[in-house]
């Protein structure tokens, strides 16, 4: 697989792989049952996910005024997204 379809497979599966850890974590928080750690939503979202979280956030309805966890996952998307800018800009 080419470098390019490679990043975009593991982007795909990473932020998929979030969105599914918030609305599961949203199911349990309906029902009751056991929670995922705010960690492990924000582990994810840091090893790329932040879309996945966002999305999570806004369509979901979950966490979104639960702080700092949404600092947090602002902050991560914030350099995330610089990060990427920057890379685009060095290497184009």
């Amino acid at each position: 697989m080419s470098p390019p379809l490679t990043v975009a497979a593991y982007a795909l599966t990473i932020n998929a792989a979030t969105f599914a850890a918030f609305w599961r974590d949203k199911r349990a928080a309906i029902s009751g049952q056991w929670r995922t750690p705010e960690r492990t939503l924000l582990t994810l979202a840091a090893l790329g996910g932040w879309i996945g979280a966002l999305a999570g956030q806004h369509i979901l309805r979950h966490k979104t005024r639960k702080e700092p966890f949404r600092t947090i996952l602002w902050s991560i998307m914030v350099f995330e997204a610089a990060a990427l800018l920057g890379w685009l800009v060095l290497f184009r």
